[in-house]
């Protein structure tokens, strides 16, 4: 049961997406959440009877809630990740029952696989988030898994052994999924070159794979091959699909920090968002 001043807070929440915080009565943040329709959600924390005694013990510390209002789900749920991933607030750890947050993982061999991991191995890889979703992951690389072809096997692809033809092309390959490097079929520069773009999307920048897409599909169509370029289009469309779910705040911003500060007689509180290639990311 919320207190007097807590739900009074609840009653002035919009009914939007956004983020909300949970404060202490010494102002400590205790947990980020994000939400469909913020007053909704933050009600809900007070009127449900919780069995995991974690959670109970939150809501009872419960004195100050603050929130941020974005336009879509999306940005509601990467705002919620980077506020997590710089506050670390106690309860969004401990309510992970231990589970580590999840990664976007370049894998550092010859030719590299693209995969999602809870696990950072120091060997050299790439990792990207961590992200507060797997949802979010499994989203993102499907994304890329329907621009790029890419292997999902773990040869060794060493020169010699895909010279010597130790490997043959798997279902992946025949399905469209895979360009078969295994065999020789694809060079290792325009592998990486595909890597190099990916990377880039993963940071939130869809405008070189944007320009290449539709630079092919021009020389295509003017070629005549229609059918290739349809499937072009199709990733096109893919790309922008995708770029719509997240708010553009100005697309001649490049890669800006943003800090917004909040004070009163006693405490202070700043907010950041980090946007790139003109999006909150």
């Amino acid at each position: 049961m919320a207190n007097a001043s807590v739900t009074l807070q609840i009653a002035t929440l919009p009914d939007s997406p956004g983020v909300y915080q949970y404060y202490d009565k010494e102002g400590k943040l205790l947990y980020v959440g994000k939400a469909k329709n913020l007053k909704k959600r933050v009600a809900s924390y007070f009127t449900k009877n919780f069995d995991n005694n974690r959670t109970r013990l939150l809501v009872k510390k419960i004195e100050t809630i603050k929130h941020i209002v974005v336009k879509t789900e999306t940005d509601a749920l990467l705002l919620e990740n980077n506020l997590i991933k710089n506050y670390q607030p106690r309860y969004n750890v401990m309510l992970k029952d231990d589970k580590s947050y999840p990664w976007i993982c370049i894998k550092n061999e010859r030719f590299p696989r693209v995969f999602p991991t809870r696990r950072m191995i120091k060997d050299g890889s790439e990792y990207y988030g961590p992200y507060t979703s797997m949802k979010t992951v499994h989203t993102l690389l499907d994304l890329i898994k329907g621009l790029y072809p890419l292997r999902t096997c773990n040869y060794d692809l060493a020169e010699e052994k895909i010279r010597d033809g130790k490997y043959k092309v798997c279902l992946e390959f025949h399905l469209g999924n895979c360009a078969g490097p295994c065999e020789g079929l694809y060079s290792e520069t325009e592998y990486h070159e595909n890597i190099e773009a990916i990377r880039n999307i993963v940071k939130g920048n869809f405008k070189d794979s944007l320009h290449k897409f539709k630079s092919q599909m021009k020389a295509l169509a003017a070629d005549l091959k229609f059918e290739q370029a349809q499937r072009v289009k199709e990733k096109i469309d893919i790309l922008e699909n995708y770029q719509s779910k997240s708010t553009v705040v100005n697309p001649k911003i490049n890669n800006v920090d943003v800090f917004s500060i909040i004070s009163d007689e006693s405490y202070a509180y700043v907010n950041f968002l980090q946007l790139s290639h003109g999006a909150i990311i």
